[in-house]
């Protein structure tokens, strides 16, 4: 049977939180393969509703073992803070039904603050790149400094200081070129040692548990955070993520092979958003854009973030499927398009006069490009709610197909509404 990764093919918030959640039925494994606590997902599950950042969909579902792998970034705070929220919804989390791989790097509190500095300096200099402040990037600059502190450290009372001061001494000489306070060493080994006995329960060998698992025939589902065009590769750099979002990167952060996964998922809203700065070549700073955001809640999960809206960009999800190797999407809000007398999709730019097809890697000429649209009728029937094709009015029928056509890859699943059972299944990504 075919294990699945589902990926954003945008630049996040497609709406995977229900998506994957939806697919978690149907999986025994569910792991969360990269990115860190400044993803955030909503669930909607018979009503009641969970906001998620750090912890996989799996875990608000009886009998589903969830991990938080090794391509993870950490905060053991934000991590307890989780568990308590989930706890106070009548979710109970154990280390039986979750797993936190012994090799993650963690995020500490010096992370967030130099996040911050960082920002704030930006602002000043008008480069900003618009991140979530929690510590992200620069926990995943230390994991490649080989300088982490990770879960594993917790566990280890006679090497863990010697790290903590191997990693002091490159954040405080980046503290004081900022201007601020060095950090104190024994502040951060208070920050770890109050809350290790709480986080090592869970650790464990996830890549071992993982390769058990699948070679005893059991689904597994990977779960990505962010979206494509957030890739540190891929993406519209340097306003993007610090970690790798496409479907490769399942494999390596979770420690299975590339062998391991059968099917790729690109989850893809009807229309396009995006958090924070950066090139956006759909935006519509009008009436359109204030519409697309209003009906569609578009406000971010974890920050509270007003998302940036746009029409549907077919040029930037049809490279999307290339990167990713996607099988089939999940598009979703299809609903929040009800009513429009016509709908615009971009199927191409405009880059110093030539007509091109791909989104260029230069940031000089992300900024330059300009859509080329072309006009589809809308739909004055509804779409919110409908479980077949038959309950769909026939030009929204048409727009998807038409959307199947411009990027090259067919729908799998269809969502009309927040609701888990809204969903129209075409293809079941887990059959073989």
């Amino acid at each position: 049977m075919a294990n699945v990764v589902v990926v954003g093919s945008q630049w996040g918030d497609e709406g995977k939180g229900k998506i994957v959640d939806w697919l978690s039925e149907r999986a025994d494994v569910v792991v969360r393969f990269q990115g860190g606590h400044n993803a955030g997902h909503t669930l909607v599950v018979d009503g009641k509703v969970y906001k998620l950042s750090l912890l996989p969909s799996g875990v608000v579902r009886e009998g589903k073992l969830s991990i938080i792998g090794n391509g993870v970034v950490f905060d053991p705070h934000a991590f307890v803070s989780e568990l308590g929220k989930l706890k106070a919804l009548g979710v109970g989390i154990s280390p039986d039904s979750l797993k936190i791989a012994e090799n993650t790097a963690l995020i500490l509190s010096l992370h967030r603050e130099l996040d911050g500095f960082r920002e704030d300096a930006a602002s000043n200099s008008g480069t900003k790149i618009g991140t979530t402040r929690r510590g992200i990037g620069p926990a995943y600059e230390d994991k490649v400094g080989r300088r982490a502190v990770r879960v594993m450290d917790l566990a280890d009372p006679e090497t863990l200081p010697v790290k903590v001061e191997r990693l002091l001494t490159h954040h405080n000489a980046l503290r004081r070129g900022l201007g601020h306070a060095e950090a104190a060493h024994a502040d951060i080994m208070k920050e770890l040692t109050s809350v290790a006995s709480e986080i090592l329960p869970f650790m464990d060998r996830t890549w071992k548990v993982l390769d058990d698992k699948r070679r005893a025939g059991a689904r597994i589902l990977f779960e990505g955070a962010q979206g494509t065009l957030l890739d540190i590769d891929h993406g519209t750099y340097p306003y993007v993520t610090s970690s790798n979002t496409v479907a490769g990167q399942a494999a390596a952060g979770s420690g299975v092979g590339p062998g391991a996964i059968g099917y790729v998922l690109g989850i893809t809203k009807a229309y396009t958003t995006r958090v924070g700065e950066g090139p956006f070549p759909t935006e519509q700073d009008n009436e359109v854009g204030e519409f697309l955001g209003t009906r569609g809640h578009e406000f971010g999960t974890v920050t509270g973030r007003k998302r940036r809206c746009g029409w549907f960009d077919a040029v930037l999800v049809r490279q999307a499927v290339a990167a990713n190797g996607i099988n089939g999407i999940a598009l979703t809000k299809l609903d929040v398009l009800d009513g429009l007398d016509e709908i615009k999709v971009c199927t191409a730019y405009r880059l110093d006069g030539e007509i091109i097809d791909y989104l260029p890697a230069s940031q000089g000429a992300q900024a330059r490009v300009e859509p080329i649209y072309e006009t589809l009728e809308g739909w004055k029937g509804t779409t919110q709610g409908a479980r077949s094709w038959n309950d769909l009015p026939a030009q929204a029928v048409k727009y998807v197909r038409h959307v199947e056509e411009l990027i090259g890859a067919p729908v799998a699943l269809l969502s009309t509404s927040p609701e888990r059972d809204d969903t129209i299944l075409v293809t079941d990504p887990f059959q073989d």
